[in-house]
């Protein structure tokens, strides 16, 4: 191989690659890597102990409920639920 199939090459690399990011650029710019009806987030982890290597306890909080459920290799339990107390981050500053 001579130096001028190498330029030949890197130059198709150069422009494969200007390729793609000029692609995810387009795609981006016109919107199409958003998720539709982007609004509240309704499901979120509270709180997350680990138990042992293998098993976790996690608290999910999903609209106006609270979860605790194990997670484990043997498959996930739900614990308990309950009614979430409100947020302090949401609560009006008196």
């Amino acid at each position: 191989m001579d130096w001028l199939d190498w330029a030949r090459s890197f130059f198709a690399l150069i422009v494969t690659l200007a390729l793609i990011v000029g692609a995810a650029w387009g795609a981006r710019r016109l919107g199409m890597l958003q998720p539709q009806g982007q609004g509240p987030k309704r499901l979120r982890v509270t709180e997350s102990l680990m138990l042992d290597p293998r098993r976790r306890m996690v608290i999910v909080r999903c609209d106006d409920r609270e979860h605790l459920i194990l997670l484990g290799p043997g498959g996930d339990i739900i614990v308990g639920d309950q009614a979430a107390k409100p947020d302090i981050s949401t609560e009006p500053q008196t």
